[in-house]
């Protein structure tokens, strides 16, 4: 029995891995701040997922009754984290695009964000230890 293998869980570890490449890419924008021609680089999950949910995605699908089947087409599935890199803005006379109070806020939110993944992560084994029998 694959108890941390449903997919809530692995929504929830798609968010922390997002987390944890969004924190890599703040922090490698803010110590090229100063870089001449440097631009900005973001990481898009949560937009994905919330498409993903909505059924914004490839409505064609094969429907799999068991786990060796072989998917067809788009199967409702946690997206991957995506790096995008924005070239169209200019925000310095160097012709780079980093700012860092932005950048910092950003840093800040994505540690909330993180936070309350990692908390959700944690209750949802506490849970299950209780639903099982073991001690809170």
């Amino acid at each position: 029995m694959h108890l941390l293998n449903d997919s809530s869980f692995k929504t929830l570890q798609a968010g922390i891995d997002a987390a944890n490449l969004r924190q890599r890419a703040i922090a490698n924008n803010i110590a090229n701040s100063d870089t001449p021609y440097f631009k900005r680089s973001e990481v898009k999950f949560e937009e994905l997922l919330q498409d993903e949910m909505k059924g914004n995605v490839s409505i064609l699908s094969g429907k799999t009754t068991n786990e060796k089947h072989i998917p067809i087409g788009l199967n409702s599935k946690t997206p991957a984290a995506q790096i995008s890199t924005d070239r169209n803005t200019v925000m310095n006379n160097n012709e780079n695009n980093v700012d860092v109070d932005k950048e910092m806020t950003l840093l800040a939110e994505n540690q909330l964000r993180y936070n309350a993944y990692i908390q959700q992560v944690s209750e949802q084994i506490k849970m299950m230890r209780i639903a099982t029998g073991g001690s809170s």
